[in-house]
């Protein structure tokens, strides 16, 4: 079968100028040409996947046959070599050394954690007072993401170079992924390079006095004290460098956003939020949040699960490490497929009114009786993302400590842009004491 080539490459860039102008559209806009589309950047030739059926393929049942891709080896000399970028028999193995720091146990343990960081931020605000709810929620995920980490917030200075590199790295290492190599000597990816080396010097800085025999209590801790089952081995200290840096630019940056889009969402739809603030009143009664309240709080999860549907991740990778028959393309060794979570979860074909917030919808028989690979915020299989729970529980805490106090009402209008995912360019919402 012929795989057709989408419509709009470049000499020499491909389709990489439509990716950067039009990321969104421009993806979505691929399933009208066949479930696989060729799709170039620069001289490197992917295969785009449109059918949710071809992606669950390659995420699960397939999995094993599929390397991390292009996108995060490019990421690998900067980065280092962190779950998210590793491949093979070392992926696996620190997948099982990480794993148990996102059990309950730890989860209900850095929610308390979370509760008192929102809760000081909620204090904080005063009524009628208008914030910038998008860095309201960077500075509260990077302080969500520090103290479970490292046992306490991150020292003044070490925030301060976080707020400012971690965007950097998540925005613009988008563009570096796609440029051809010709362009790495260009501004964007020079500012790149010089974010991954002030916060490699900021996780080592917090690492270098900590005692690797030591329980501390926190995720960091975890990790040092980690053993393999089978060798009895701990991972090295520049393993869990690698590891730190992964989830302080996978735990931040994306959750801080799922809360603004989700604080923006419930401020233009009244009845949403006082759903919510009801279901709070209902549950809590008045008192904190907790961990184990979370299963009660039945619509506050299904904003959740809304947001992460309408602004979910804008594309990810895979690269083929044997033969393997997708139907439409037989792919070799070294092959590159792309596919976007957030076209998926757009898709008319499988939701109705996919523009449309709509949390109810994660109530009916249909979206239940999804098919797999067409709802994958965290992507799946041997590679999904291990935080899921983790991003899960913060988000609905921090809804839940901030709408059990305020309504927010928009202040004035959101523009997006897309690199990974949905950015806000400034998000001025009101604060007002509940009715």
């Amino acid at each position: 079968m012929t795989v057709r080539v989408a419509p709009g490459r470049w000499p020499l860039l491909g389709h990489t100028l439509a990716l950067v102008r039009r990321p969104a559209p421009f993806t979505a806009g691929l399933r009208e040409h066949g479930d696989v589309v060729k799709v170039l950047l620069g001289p490197l030739h992917t295969y785009f996947l449109t059918n949710p059926e071809i992606i669950h393929r390659v995420l699960v049942t397939n999995g094993s046959s599929f390397g991390s891709g292009i996108m995060f080896r490019k990421f690998r000399p900067y980065a280092g070599n962190g779950l998210a970028l590793s491949d093979g028999p070392f992926h696996r193995r620190q997948r099982k050394l990480m794993l148990p720091a996102f059990d309950q146990r730890h989860l209900r343990r850095y929610a308390e954690g979370w509760v008192r960081a929102t809760t000081a931020l909620a204090e904080s605000w005063q009524p009628g007072e208008v914030r910038q709810i998008d860095a309201d929620m960077q500075a509260l995920a990077m302080t969500n993401v520090g103290e479970a980490l490292f046992g306490s917030e991150l020292g003044e200075e070490a925030i301060r170079e976080a707020r400012r590199s971690i965007p950097l790295i998540i925005q613009l290492g988008m563009y570096r992924v796609l440029s051809p190599g010709f362009a790495e000597k260009l501004p964007f990816n020079r500012r790149f390079d010089q974010a991954i080396v002030r916060m490699k010097a900021v996780v080592r800085d917090l690492m270098a006095s900590r005692d690797a025999d030591t329980d501390c209590g926190d995720l960091l801790s975890t990790l040092l004290l980690a053993r393999d089952a089978e060798t009895g081995e701990r991972m090295t200290r520049e393993q869990v460098h690698d590891e730190v840096m992964t989830l302080l630019t996978a735990g931040t940056e994306t959750t801080a956003l799922m809360l603004a889009w989700a604080c923006h969402e419930l401020g233009r739809n009244p009845a949403m939020a006082e759903r919510v603030q009801a279901e709070l009143d209902q549950v809590l009664g008045g008192r904190p949040v907790s961990f184990d309240d979370l299963p009660a709080l039945v619509y506050t999860r299904q904003v959740v699960s809304e947001v992460l549907r309408k602004y979910a991740l804008w594309i990810l990778m895979r690269r083929a490490e044997q033969e393997i028959d997708l139907g439409p393309v037989a792919l070799r060794p070294g092959d590159e497929v792309m596919f976007s979570p957030l076209a998926m979860h757009t898709d008319p074909r499988y939701w109705d009114h996919p523009d449309v917030f709509d949390p109810d919808r994660w109530a009916t028989a249909r979206v239940r009786s999804l098919p797999p690979g067409v709802f994958i915020p965290f992507g799946n299989g041997i590679r999904q993302c291990v935080g899921h729970l983790f991003a899960r529980a913060e988000v609905a805490i921090g809804l839940a400590t901030i709408f059990a106090r305020w309504r927010l009402e928009p202040a004035g209008p959101v523009r997006v842009r897309y690199t990974t995912i949905a950015y806000p360019r400034g998000m001025p919402m009101t604060v007002r004491p509940r009715d």
